[in-house]
This record gives C-alpha cells, structure tokens and sequence, in this order.
C-alpha cells in the first residue's frame, strides 16, 4: 500500500477489528493506538516498543502494546474512530508506516476548542501549551484535518491539525504530514466564540514569521544572492522574530520598507516575490507601479489606500498580534519620482508620494506592514521616501559572481539534467567562468538559445509533420557556445566595438610600440591586484593614425575584464552637449558595478567638439570628465581608463593631461619599424623591402595600412587576391606612384 500523498512508505495493509482503547480516559488522551504485544511485533522494528501504522488511509497513528486487547484488534479512542469513519467491531486496514527523511514538522498549525461545549471564556497561554504538546506528543505523526483529544490545566480540549509544514518543504500544499519534535513551531488558533482566547501567541511561535525553519535559495529558484538575502534579513526580519515585549524593551520600531535596486535582470522581482512566499503572514500584495495610476481625480490616491486597509483593519483588530501584512511595489519609480519633477500639470505623483509616506510613517503609521519596492532607477525616487522610517533599508542587487553564475546556470538546467537532456559534455563551471558581467536573466536567456539550438537539430524544416524523437534530444557543449554568441550582456565588454578599432589585426611594429603595450598591461596587473589605488589613468597621445585606438583596444581585450566600453565621438553624433554627458557617465556608472572594468575614451579631442579654430569646445563635456576621471569607483570595484589623443597640447592647455596618471607617446613608423610591418604583411619581394621601408619613414600606421591596401588594389590586372595570399608582390615602383601621388595631393 502506497504511502500518504508519497511521503512515507507503508507495508501490506492487514485487516483488524475495532475496539475502544483500553484503560480508561487516561489513555485515550495519548492519542496512541493500542494492539496485541504480538501484533505490535509485526509494526515494529526489532526490539522497538512502539511502532507508526496507516489506520484506514488518512492518519498515522503510533501503537503501543497493551494487555487487554487482543491479536487482531486495535483500540481507538472515540475521536481516533470519528476521524477513520469507523464504529466499535467494524473493520479496518493497518499497514506498517516508515517514515522517510527529513520528516519532521517545522511548522504546526492548530485550532482549539473545548470537548464540551460551554458558555465560559478561558485564556490560555501559547507559551506554556506548546511546551505541554511538544512534550505529550513527541514523535507522534500529525496529518492535516486530524483531530487529537489532550488535557491542559483540567481541561479537556481538541485540536485539529490546520496545517503541518515539514522542515525544507519546497512546496507547503504538497506536504499534509509530519513528526512533531522539540523544534516544530506550533501556532495556536481559535474560533471568536469558541470562549478560548490565546495569549502571548507572539512569544510561542515567533520564528514562525517564516514557513521553513532553514532557507534554500537555490530550490527558491534563487542564484547568487545569498550575501544579498542575509543582508536583507538581518536589515527587516531579525527584529520580527523576537517577541514583541523583547522589540518594545530594545525600544525599537521594525524596519516598514525595503528598496531592492540594481541593473534590469538581476532578480529583484524573484528575490521580493520569494520574500512574500516565505514568509508566514497573508498572501502579498504584487502591484505593479503604472497600475496604482488612475484618469479620475482621486482615484489613484484611492487605489495606494485600498492597499494598506486590511493591515489597518488587522492592526485594529488583533494589534500586536496581528499578522505581516507584505506589499510589494515593482517598478516603484514609475508612481514615486522625485516631487516636483514632473510636469504634466496634474500632481498626481506629488499626491503618490505623499499618500505613501502618510500610511508609512504618519501619524496612525503601521507596524504590521512590510512594504518591499524595486526599481533599477534609484536616482528618481523622492529622498524623503528613502530615508529611516520610511524605505530604509536598501540592497543593491547587482550582477552575479562566478559562483553566483554557476547557481543560476544550475538551476535552470536542473529539470534538463533529471531528464537526462543535457550531454555529457556539459561543464557549466566552464560557462559560468565565460559569463562574465551576465545577469541571471540573461543566463536564463543562454539557457533558452542553448535550449532551441538542440531542438531545431530535431526538426526537419523540408517535412514539418515529421515525428520528433523525444529521447534523442541532448543539449551540448557547443550549443552554449553557439547561445553566448547569441545571448550578449549588456554591461560586458563590447567586443565587436573593440575588434572594429583594430581590422588590421596585430603586428609587431617595432621595440618603442611594444614598450608602450607592456607599460600597458603592467597597469592592467595593477588594477587587478591593487588595493590602494582603485582608479588608474592613463593617456595615449601621438599623430594621428599612429595606432593609439588600436593598442587601447588590444589592451582592453587582452586584459580579459568583464566589462570594457570604448566611448568615441562617432556614437554620440548630433546629441545634445547634456545628452552626451549623460551616455559617458552611464558608461561610469555600468562600470561601477563590474570589480574589474575598462574604459576607452577614444579621441578626447572630438567627445569635447574640439575645432582649431577659435579655439572652442564644450565645456560641459570636458568638466564632466574631469571628474569622472578623479571619481573613485565604490569599494571593491577596480578600474582602469584608457584615453586617446593626437592634440594633447589642447589637453593640456584644459587640464586634461593632469587627470591621466601616466601619458605615453605613440610614435609614428621609423625605418626598422615600417620594415617590421612590411614584412608581416607580406607583399613586398625581400628585394623590395628596405626600399618600400625607407620611403615611408615617419609616417603612421594606420597611412602605412592604406597605401599598401591602394598599391594593392591598383596593381595592373588586378591582381590584388594574389598579393594578400603571397603569390604575387607589388611592384615597388607602382608602390613608388602610389605614395607619389598621396604625397603630391597632400602638397
């Protein structure tokens, strides 16, 4: 026989004939079962002198051997036979019970009631009864709707199991059964005329703020952010688990409001809308912002009421023991912008605000609410809703670490890896360390690429109605790959940018180059091991076209950070002076939340619309960065920022120059270093080498690059593919022209 809704596991059932238990009224409020010493042989383990057995198919019961009844009958108490639906001599079916793991209640919720119904009122101490029960009743089995008779003080009383939570529960409606230990938290309840009025509730259960005794975040479907959770315990739920008398003795309020900020797709929803599943008070409140807003005059007011008037009709009720009343607000910017900066003519925001604050912390403020808001714009929040008493407590929940990646990734590969769909070449310790700068729900978007990349191989586009072959599907290795290509960051290193700064790939060109580039990436070492000095600076200036974009771009990609941006002029064309400000300070600002970050600012000259003539130039623009590039980042984050110049006279004559901690100069190609690049590429016969070299002396890279690709192009016959792939040189004396006639134009 099949254990209760499978939690438990039960022998054969046998078939026994019902007495009434033995012993008088004493025993038959045990709440045992009693049976034959022989019989109870066939329950119990070995040597036991007690056993737990399904009584009909709705209650466990522990059995105890007792003389007067005999093999084949079991005594029960009147209640025990009402709950089984069985009289005196009639039969029923008893199958031994093994209780599995982790079977232990952690939660126990009961309803009292006399077992004579009277007229009189009588207060009983939660304290001190769940003491008396925890100890009666230790080790017994409690199932929901089972009713169990006890004597407290003289008085005979039911209490009816409401709700029995065992201890790691994932989901509470599953589980129906448990065993009472000395750590189960039993809640007391009691009809308003039952004449049974609880007291010191608060005191009996008060780590029963929370259903589960432990919390895991990962079966919450929570990766990453237990640093962040334990902060927000600590912050708004370690006051709530001490009794009352122990708060008011502290002389302390409990924290009303909490704000999870941080950037899109990092879990703020999950983490607020887990918050309300765990804990014991109502079902919260989910509203999201653009909701509470209304056409009619009033209204919207109306709606912020209507969300705080049952934690007020509670509190009024049951004051200090009323129950957490949880309101979670997402996107709270969207209802809660400062006052006074919008101007659409009506108030209605300004009034939000001030409804907000008003229930919050007013005069007839609430100490039974939780009110959680999340927003990834912190900065448009009115101050006084943030400050003590009102949304107090702020975490920022911010990208994953490598860890952090790996729970996330393990969690929506779960169902894939019990079904046996993931390939055995799977190692997401290698993905999670590749995810730099992701946020789970772009993981969770990796996933879901990797996902539709091993279900397309199952299709077959030329016949649509061909059956598909379940069994055959497996995720690989190379379909996340394939999905990371797929799936960018958005606070990552923007590759492709950087790549674009370098088409011509990497040369050597020359000793004074590589110089730079090591002085380079020793900065690079120093920002990841230093913890004195968390902003570096440094300055590339030269000619024009001598390479200094390129080796900006080298470094950041080689340095492997997770995040590196190239902020450039050819981004922000026709913007506003204060729409560009804003673009290069939320660069900053995303680079203030990776630990490792690289900034380019690629031509200073033309982010401050430099012209010669005048000379003019923005202002803002350049203030701005002044300082931004003193600004150190926030503890624990690590940056370094790369800037690129050809007028660093102009730099100077700002201040600029000074900002940077170290100015390199990138020169132009000297004699030995132009053959270098020659060479590497490859176009010109050995012969022809030292010739093509000497003509170009001092002359920058990047125009080196070009007079070679239009040398190329231009050869007679076409014949350019044949020169790239070393077939054929160029001719030195159409080079000789080519350079010529660039040189005569540029006279």
């Amino acid at each position: 026989m099949a254990g209760f809704l499978g939690f438990g596991q039960s022998s054969s059932a046998i078939t026994m004939i019902v007495d009434s238990t033995p012993g008088g009224n004493d025993l038959a409020l045990t709440n045992f079962a009693f049976v034959s010493a022989s019989d109870l042989k066939r329950f119990s383990a070995s040597g036991s002198t007690t056993a737990l057995a399904l009584v009909g198919d709705s209650v466990v019961l522990t059995l105890r051997a007792h003389q007067s009844i005999r093999d084949g009958e079991i005594g029960l108490n009147a209640i025990q036979r009402r709950h089984t639906k069985v009289s005196k001599g009639d039969q029923v079916s008893v199958s031994r019970f093994i209780p599995p793991d982790n079977f232990n209640l952690a939660l126990l919720t009961l309803e009292l009631e006399f077992v004579k119904k009277s007229s009189r009122n009588e207060q009983l101490d939660a304290v001190v009864l769940a003491q008396q029960i925890k100890k009666r009743f230790a080790d017994q089995v409690m199932t929901v709707g089972q009713k169990v008779t006890f004597e407290f003080c003289g008085t005979n009383f039911i209490f009816t199991v409401n709700r029995a939570t065992v201890e790691g529960a994932e989901s509470s409606k599953a589980l129906e059964r448990g065993i009472i230990t000395s750590d189960t938290y039993i809640v007391f309840e009691a009809t308003p005329n039952s004449g049974i009025k609880i007291i010191n509730q608060r005191e009996a259960a008060s780590s029963n703020i929370f259903r589960e005794k432990e919390f895991n975040l990962q079966k919450l479907g929570i990766g990453g952010l237990s640093e962040e959770f334990t902060d927000i315990f600590r912050r708004a739920f370690a006051s709530r688990v001490f009794p009352p008398h122990v708060v008011n003795k502290l002389g302390i309020k409990h924290v009303k409001g909490m704000l999870l900020y941080g950037p899109p797709g990092t879990g703020k929803t999950l983490m607020a809308r887990q918050i309300g599943k765990l804990l014991n008070g109502r079902e919260p409140k989910i509203v999201n912002g653009p909701e509470v807003l209304s056409k009619f005059v009033g209204e919207t007011e109306k709606n912020v009421r209507d969300l705080f008037a049952d934690a007020e009709n509670d509190q009024r009720a049951r004051g200090d023991e009323s129950d957490l009343h949880v309101i979670i607000f997402d996107e709270i910017d969207a209802i809660c912008k400062s006052r006074g900066s919008t101007r659409d003519g009506t108030g209605v925001h300004d009034s939000i605000v001030n409804q907000l604050l008003t229930k919050i912390d007013g005069v007839e403020s609430l100490n039974n609410v939780l009110l959680i808001g999340m927003t990834n714009r912190k900065d448009l929040l009115d101050e006084a809703l943030l400050r003590p008493g009102r949304l107090e407590v702020h975490v920022e929940i911010n990208l994953p670490d490598e860890h952090g990646r790996l729970q996330i990734l393990q969690i929506h590969t779960n169902k894939m890896k019990e079904n046996s769909f993931l390939a055995a070449d799977i190692n997401l310790q290698e993905l999670a360390a590749r995810t730099k700068n992701y946020s789970g729900a772009e993981l969770e978007g990796v996933v879901k690429s990797a996902v539709s990349f091993a279900l397309n191989r199952q299709v077959s586009m030329d016949d649509l109605t061909k059956p598909l072959d379940e069994e055959s599907i497996k995720v690989t290795m190379d379909d996340f790959l394939h999905a990371l290509h797929e799936i960018v960051p958005a606070f990552g290193a923007s590759t492709d940018d950087l790549e674009r700064c370098r088409l011509n790939g990497i040369v050597d060109c020359g000793e004074r180059h590589k110089h730079i580039y090591q002085r380079a990436m020793l900065l690079v070492e120093q920002v990841k091991v230093s913890k004195g000095s968390p902003l570096v600076t440094c300055l590339l200036e030269g000619p024009g076209g001598s390479g200094k974009s390129a080796m900006a771009a080298t470094v950041g990609i080689d340095s492997d950070f997770a995040y590196v941006k190239i902020v450039s002029a050819e981004s922000m064309i026709g913007l506003s002076e204060s729409t560009k400000c804003a673009r290069i300070v939320k660069v900053f600002e995303d680079a203030y939340r990776s630990q490792l970050s690289i900034i380019i600012l690629d031509d200073i000259e033309r982010l401050l619309e430099y012209v010669a003539i005048g000379p003019r130039f923005s202002n803002l623009i350049s203030q701005t960065l002044l300082v931004l590039l003193k600004r150190l980042p926030p503890k624990g984050k690590n940056m370094l920022v790369i800037g690129t110049t050809s007028e660093v006279g102009f730099l100077e004559s700002l201040g600029i120059c000074n900002a940077f901690s170290v100015t390199y100069h990138v020169p132009t190609l000297d004699k030995q270093d132009a053959k270098k690049v020659l060479k590497s590429l490859n176009v010109f016969s050995e012969d022809d080498i030292d010739s093509a070299a000497e003509a170009v002396h001092d002359m920058p890279l990047k125009k080196l690059y070009m007079l070679v690709e239009m040398a190329a192009q231009g050869a007679k016959g076409g014949r350019s593919e044949a020169i790239y792939s070393g077939k054929e040189k160029i001719d030195i004396n159409h080079f000789y022209d080519i350079l010529g006639d660039v040189v005569s134009f540029r006279g």
